[in-house]
C-alpha cells in the first residue's frame, strides 16, 4: 500500500472527524470480514465453478456518522427525514483473491495445448480500498437505536479509491504474456504484474441487528465495480476478445460488528 494512500487515509479521517465534531454528530466504528467472489478475466463469466473457485477474503474498518444523535449534548437531534433515515459510512478495506481458469475451456475433455496453457495460468490480486457510502434506512434510525433485538435493513451507494497489486504467472515456466510457449494467444501483451490505482462504484444491501443499545451486528452484500480491466493483471484486447471486454468487479458478503461512540 503506497505511503501517499496511507497519508491520505489519515488526513481524510482526521479532517472528517474534526469537522463533524463541530456539528455534534455522533460516531460509530466497526469491523467487517467475509468472503469475496472476484469476477475477472480468469475463467468463464456467469459460470458457477468459476465463481466458487475464484473466491478470496476481505477485511475492513468502518466508521459511521450518525446524524440522528448529537454527541455534544447526548441528545437526539431535531428530527428530520434525512437524519432519521441516512448515515454516512467511511471505510478502509483489504481483499485478496487467488485466481485461475475454471469452466468449459479447461474441462477434462479439453486436451489441446491451449487448454494446457490455460490450466497452467495462475494469478492473484490484492486490493486496498478507501471510500465513502451513503446508507439509506427505510425505517426509523431513532426507533432502531432504542430497541435491542430489532432489525434495521439498509441500502447504500458510494465510491472508493483503490490500490491493486496483481500477480500472474504460469506453472509451465516464465514469460506469461510474452512467450507463446506458455501463453495462450489471446493473452499475449495482455498480462501485467504492475500495481496501480483505480476508482470504483460500490452498492450494497444489508441489515443491522440491534445487539445492545451501544452495539449492532451487521450483514452486508456488496457489489463493487472497478473502472479498469487490469485489477486482476489480465486484459486481453477487448476489440478482438469481446468476452473479456468487461471491467473487473466483485461481490463481497461481509459480516460486521459496530460499536456506538459517545
Amino acid at each position: 500500500m503506497p505511503k501517499y494512500l496511507i497519508f491520505s487515509l489519515l488526513l481524510f479521517f482526521g479532517v472528517k472527524n474534526t469537522v463533524m465534531a463541530q456539528f455534534g454528530f455522533s460516531h460509530e466504528v466497526g469491523v467487517i470480514v467475509g468472503p469475496v467472489a472476484f469476477q475477472s478475466d480468469y475463467g468463464v463469466r456467469g459460470d458457477g465453478e468459476t465463481n466458487a473457485g475464484n473466491t478470496g477474503f476481505g477485511i475492513g474498518l468502518i466508521h459511521y456518522m450518525n446524524f440522528s444523535y448529537r454527541a455534544d449534548c447526548n441528545c437526539y437531534a431535531t428530527p428530520t427525514y434525512f437524519n432519521d433515515h441516512f448515515k454516512l459510512r467511511s471505510e478502509l478495506s483489504y481483499n485478496k483473491t487467488n485466481l485461475e481458469h475454471f469452466g468449459k475451456w479447461v474441462a477434462p475433455g479439453k486436451t489441446s495445448f491451449a487448454a494446457d496453457q490455460l490450466r497452467a495460468m495462475r494469478g492473484s490480486t490484492a486490493v486496498t480500498n478507501i471510500g465513502m457510502q451513503l446508507e439509506y434506512f427505510p425505517f426509523s434510525i431513532r426507533e432502531f437505536s432504542a430497541t435491542p433485538g430489532k432489525l434495521g435493513p439498509f441500502v447504500s451507494l458510494g465510491g472508493q479509491f483503490s490500490y491493486y497489486n496483481p500477480e500472474a504467472y504460469s506453472t509451465m515456466g516464465p514469460g506469461l504474456g510474452e512467450l507463446l510457449e506458455v501463453t495462450p494467444t489471446k493473452y499475449i501483451d495482455g498480462v501485467t504484474n504492475d500495481g496501480g490505482t483505480v476508482w470504483s462504484v460500490v452498492g450494497s444491501v444489508g441489515t443491522r441487528y440491534k445487539l445492545t443499545i451501544l452495539s449492532d451486528l451487521m450483514i452486508d452484500l456488496r457489489w463493487q465495480y472497478y473502472f479498469s480491466n487490469w485489477v486482476d493483471g489480465l486484459n486481453p484486447n477487448p476489440d478482438v476478445y469481446k468476452e473479456n471486454k468487461a471491467n473487473d468487479w466483485l461481490v463481497w458478503l461481509n459480516f460486521g460488528y459496530i460499536y456506538y461512540l459517545d
